[in-house]
C-alpha cells in the first residue's frame, strides 16, 4: 500500500492533491496481501488500484483528480474485477450507483469499442451479471435503467425498450445469463431480482407462452414411461418353484424368476419385451441428459440447489442406473432382480413430485418437503437413532436370557432394534406378554422410552417442521418464480432451439443495432391509490409482444 492509497481511503483531499502534484503514480501501484483481497469473511474489499479505493469511499473530487492524473477506468485487479465490479460489491449501494454513473461518463470520453459495464472479469461476469449473482438489487436496477430506451411518454404511461443482451439465456453469448446466475445463486436477495422489470415480464412470457405447455407435456410422457415400467415389473417372468426349493419352514416362496430363454416365449412376453426396451432406452436417455448438466454446473450445486431440482436429480440418476442394471441382471441370469425393481419403482414414482413445480399451488410445497426431509427429519433421525440404540441394547440385555419363542419381537438384537423403531412411531402395540414373568426393569425402560420418544422427540419434530413451514411460506412467491425460471432454462437446454421463438424486438427496427429488446409499457401514476402493500413499491407494467 502506498501513501496515496492511505490518503485516498482517508479522504484527505489536500494530501491527495499534494502527492499527485509531486508526481505520485496513480496508475501502476497496487495493494498486495491477503487482507485486501476478496475472500470469505473479509471486512474490506476496495480492489487494488488507487482509483478503486477512491471509488469505494465515494469522494467525487478525489475520483476526478485521480482520473485526471492518468488513472485508467479499465484497470483490473488480480481476479479481473474492474472498478465497476468492485462498486457492485460495496455495502453502500446508493453511493456506489452515483460513483458508477461518474465513472461511466468519464469512460465514454475514451470512445472504447466495448463499454466499461460490459467488460467481464476473469470468471466471465460483467458488473451487470455480478450484481445479479450477488443479489445487489439496487445496482442491478440502476444498470437496467441506464440501458433502457424510452420510446414515448403519455401522461403516466411510458413505453420502454429493455436490453436483453445479458438477461435472456437465448440472447446471451454464453451460458451465464442473468437468469442462469439468479437460479444458481444461494442468496435470497438474488431471487428478488426476478421481480425487477424486465426480468419479471420476460420470465412470465417464456413460461406462459411456451414453458408450462412443454413442461406439462413432459409430465405426461414421464407418466406414460413410468407406467410402462411399472407394468413390466408387475408382469415380470415367474414360474412355479421346483420341489425342495425351500430350505427352511419359514421360507414360503412358491414362485421364482424364469431364465432368459423362458422369459420371452408367448405373445404377452413379447409385449412385455417392448415395454422393457422402452424402459431401458428411457433410462439411457435420462443418463445422457442428466450427466452433461451435472458436469456443466458441478455436482455440489446440481444436487444441492432445491430450485434446480436438488435431490430429484439424485433420484432420477439412481433410477436410470438401476434400470440399466436390471437389464444386465436379466441378460446374465442373475437372481435377485426383485430387490432392484422394488427400489426402482419407489425412485421412479417419487420423481413424479419433481413435476409439481409446474403448478403454482404445489411447487413451493415440494420444496418444503425437501427442506423437512433433509433438514428437520435428518436431525430427528440422528437423535432417534441414539435413543433407539440405547433402549434396544438395554432391552436385549434383559431378553437375551429368555426363550426366543416367548417374545418374537425380542428374539434377536436386530429384531429388537426394529421393534423399538416400530414402537417409537406407533406402528405396533407394546410388545410385552403379561402372562409370563417380566423383569421390573422392562416396565421402567418402556415407560422411559415412551416419554423420550413420544413426548419429547415427536413434539420436537413437529416444532421444527412448523418452523420450516413458516419460513418457506414467507418465501412462497420467490420460490415459485425461481422454480419457473429453473424449469424454463432446463427446457431451453434440452429442447430444440426452433421450439423457442425469440421474444422481443430487434434493435435494428429502431436504429439500436443488432441487440434484442423487450418492449414494456409502464404506468407510474403518483396519484393512483395504493391498493395493497404488495404493489406499493412496484409500478404497473405490461409487456407488449
Amino acid at each position: 500500500m502506498t501513501p496515496l492509497h492511505i490518503a485516498v481511503v482517508n479522504q484527505n483531499v489536500n494530501l491527495v492533491c499534494s502527492l499527485i502534484g509531486r508526481g505520485a503514480d496513480v496508475a501502476t501501484p497496487r495493494v498486495t496481501g491477503l487482507y485486501f483481497r476478496k475472500r470469505r469473511g473479509g471486512l474490506l474489499y476496495y480492489g487494488e488500484h488507487i482509483l478503486a479505493f477512491a471509488a469505494c469511499v465515494g469522494n467525487q473530487d478525489i475520483i476526478s483528480m485521480v482520473i485526471n492524473a492518468g488513472a485508467s477506468t479499465r484497470a483490473q485487479d488480480s481476479i479481473g474485477n474492474t472498478v465497476l465490479h468492485i462498486l457492485v460489491l460495496q455495502p453502500n449501494k446508493t453511493i456506489a450507483c452515483l460513483v458508477l454513473d461518474l465513472l461511466l461518463a468519464r469512460d465514454v470520453e475514451l470512445d472504447q469499442a466495448v463499454p466499461l459495464d460490459m467488460v467481464p472479469n476473469y470468471r466471465g461476469l460483467t458488473p451487470f451479471k455480478l450484481a445479479a449473482k450477488e443479489g445487489n438489487l439496487v445496482a442491478f436496477q440502476h444498470l437496467v435503467n441506464r440501458r433502457r430506451v424510452v420510446q414515448w411518454n403519455l401522461g403516466p404511461l411510458t413505453s420502454n425498450l429493455y436490453d436483453l443482451t445479458e438477461i435472456d439465456s437465448l440472447v446471451a453469448d454464453d451460458d451465464r445469463s442473468v437468469l442462469e446466475l439468479i437460479v444458481g445463486s444461494q442468496r435470497r436477495e438474488a431471487r428478488r431480482i426476478l421481480e425487477v422489470t424486465p426480468v419479471r415480464q420476460l420470465v412470465s412470457l417464456k413460461w406462459n407462452l411456451y414453458g408450462k405447455h412443454y413442461f406439462r407435456l413432459l409430465l405426461l410422457l414421464y407418466l406414460l414411461y413410468i407406467g410402462t415400467f411399472t407394468l413390466c415389473c408387475v408382469y415380470r417372468p415367474l414360474k412355479d418353484a421346483p420341489e425342495n426349493y425351500t430350505v427352511s419352514d419359514m421360507d414360503k416362496t412358491i414362485r421364482v424368476q424364469k431364465t432368459l430363454k423362458e422369459s420371452y416365449v408367448t405373445y404377452g412376453d413379447n409385449l412385455r419385451l417392448a415395454g422393457e426396451m422402452i424402459s431401458v432406452l428411457g433410462a439411457l436417455v435420462i443418463l445422457l441428459l442428466e450427466i452433461p448438466d451435472m458436469l456443466r454446473v458441478g455436482a455440489k450445486q446440481y444436487f444441492g440447489q432445491t430450485a434446480l431440482g436438488g435431490p430429484f436429480h439424485v433420484i432420477l440418476i439412481a433410477y436410470a442406473f438401476l434400470v440399466v442394471l436390471l437389464c444386465v441382471f436379466r441378460v446374465s441370469g442373475v437372481q435377485g432382480e426383485a430387490v432392484v425393481m422394488a427400489v426402482c419403482l419407489v425412485l421412479g414414482w417419487s420423481n413424479v413430485m419433481f413435476f409439481a413445480r409446474g403448478f403454482q399451488m404445489l411447487g413451493p410445497y415440494v420444496i418444503m418437503i425437501q427442506k423437512i426431509i433433509f433438514g428437520d427429519l435428518t436431525k430427528f433421525m440422528w437423535l432417534s437413532f441414539i435413543v433407539l440404540i440405547g433402549f434396544s441394547t438395554s432391552l436385549w440385555m434383559v431378553y437375551m436370557t429368555q426363550d426366543p419363542d416367548s417374545l418374537p419381537a425380542y428374539r434377536s438384537f436386530p429384531i429388537t432394534l426394529f421393534s423399538q423403531f416400530e414402537l417409537s412411531v406407533g406402528l405396533i402395540d407394546l410388545p410385552v406378554d403379561h402372562t409370563i414373568t417380566t423383569p421390573p426393569i422392562v416396565h421402567v425402560l418402556h415407560c422411559t422410552f415412551s416419554v423420550v420418544s413420544y413426548i419429547l422427540l415427536l413434539n420436537l419434530l413437529i416444532a421444527m417442521m412448523s418452523d420450516t413451514h413458516w419460513r418457506v411460506a414467507q418465501e412462497r412467491d420467490e420460490l415459485w418464480r425461481t422454480q419457473v425460471v429453473a424449469t424454463t432454462l432446463m427446457l431451453e437446454r434440452r429442447l430444440p432451439r426452433c421450439l423457442w421463438p425469440r421474444l422481443g424486438v430487434c434493435g435494428l427496427l429502431y436504429g439500436l443495432g443488432e441487440r434484442w429488446y423487450l418492449r414494456v409499457e409502464d404506468r407510474n401514476d403518483p396519484l393512483r391509490p395504493i391498493v395493497s402493500n404488495h404493489h406499493s413499491h412496484v409500478p404497473m407494467a405490461r409487456c407488449v409482444s
